[in-house]
């Protein structure tokens, strides 16, 4: 094809398209090869810099439900509902593998209802009890984004959903080549969840989201049930002043995830994998959920969030993907931390990954969704 170069001048029209639909970036992608190539390896990922554990009193706990703090932080989030400055935002680009094998926001999750159905109707009754416009964004990838559009039901005009996908890249082996399954085709994979403030601004959906008056996104993770749309977070957010609020969670034995650190004096989220073995990850009592509120106008811009090389195991050959954070935002941006319960009523960080887990999780999702 004229005028195409690299990877893309290689591939049949199909591939070609299926690549560009999704943004992937060819100069990018060989712009990342050439580094694989020159030495850039998993060690590489390490954040570097000064760390130690935010102070104690960043960490400010969400108050307990029943409180007069927790009703006046209910009280502010729900004036911003009412006023329409508040959207949700929905990571749903995974598949569940251990669910059949289908896209994981169409995975019946509770009562007959998939998480993506419970997600929308939290939202719905949030928006209906305070007659608010609470517009809900979807971010799927290539694996995901078609099935989710057609299962979009017919919503309600207080919570219009859209659906945007996030990028595609090409997974390579350890030396840099072109990895191909037994048939010879390439193995395409989504980028990661830090395409999140790229694909809002390239999908127009961050912008239309802002034109409607939008200003506050309550982002999580579909199967984080829980995570529900809590004026009191978003209340706590505003009380905050920080254009991002971060929900973290006690941590328990076994966890993995990013916990808040100081590097060089800014406080941020950084992934397990970027810790030093030098830094003792159990000094920190809290880690992210992957909850987050985010100011809108504060994440209309580039950021300059790093690839990470992550090693994979697919098709029984080692393989390599670049991948971005969308907690790394936090380096860039002024964050307020705020600790959430995982117990109780109050519970906001139950994620399913697996069919034990939901059915161990059965009567929390209940109990907090009210069912």
């Amino acid at each position: 094809m004229a005028g195409q170069h690299g990877v893309l001048g290689d591939t049949d029209v199909a591939t070609r398209e299926f690549l560009l639909r999704y943004g992937f970036d060819a100069g990018r992608f060989e712009a990342l090869r050439a580094q694989l190539r020159g030495g850039a390896a998993q060690r590489d990922n390490h954040v570097s810099g000064h760390l130690r554990p935010v102070a104690a009193d960043a960490l400010v706990p969400l108050p307990e439900a029943g409180s007069d703090a927790y009703a006046e932080l209910t009280a502010v989030g729900e004036q911003a509902l009412h006023d329409g400055r508040v959207g949700v935002l929905m990571l749903a680009g995974g598949m569940a593998t251990r669910f059949g094998a289908v896209v994981k926001a169409l995975a019946p999750a509770y009562g007959g209802r998939t998480f993506l159905e419970l997600k929308l109707a939290d939202a719905l009754k949030v928006a209906t009890r305070l007659d608010a416009r609470v517009p809900v964004l979807v971010m799927s990838s290539f694996a995901t984004h078609d099935a989710l559009v057609a299962a979009i039901p017919k919503t309600s005009e207080r919570t219009p959903v859209e659906v945007f996908p996030q990028e595609v890249s090409l997974r390579v082996t350890p030396e840099g080549a072109l990895h191909r399954d037994a048939s010879g085709a390439l193995s395409p994979y989504a980028t990661g969840h830090g395409d999140l403030t790229f694909a809002l601004r390239r999908s127009g959906a961050l912008g239309r989201f802002m034109a409607q008056g939008g200003e506050l996104l309550l982002m999580s993770n579909v199967d984080n049930l829980v995570a529900t749309l809590n004026p009191a977070i978003i209340g706590a957010h505003l009380a905050g002043g920080r254009a991002l609020t971060v929900e973290v969670a006690p941590k328990y034995p076994g966890d993995q995830g990013g916990i808040p650190l100081e590097v060089d004096g800014v406080p941020q989220v950084v992934e397990g994998f970027r810790i030093p073995p030098s830094f003792d990850q159990d000094s920190v009592p809290v880690f992210n959920t992957n909850t987050m509120v985010l100011d809108a106008r504060a994440i209309d811009r580039d950021f300059e969030l790093d690839w990470f090389v992550v090693r994979k195991r697919v098709d029984d050959a080692d393989v390599i993907q670049f991948e971005r954070l969308v907690g790394q935002v936090t380096a860039h941006l002024p964050t307020h931390f705020v600790t959430v319960p995982r117990e109780g009523a109050g519970c906001r960080f139950a994620p399913i990954k697996t069919p034990e887990d939901l059915q161990a999780q059965r009567e929390r999702i209940g109990r907090v969704l009210g069912f």
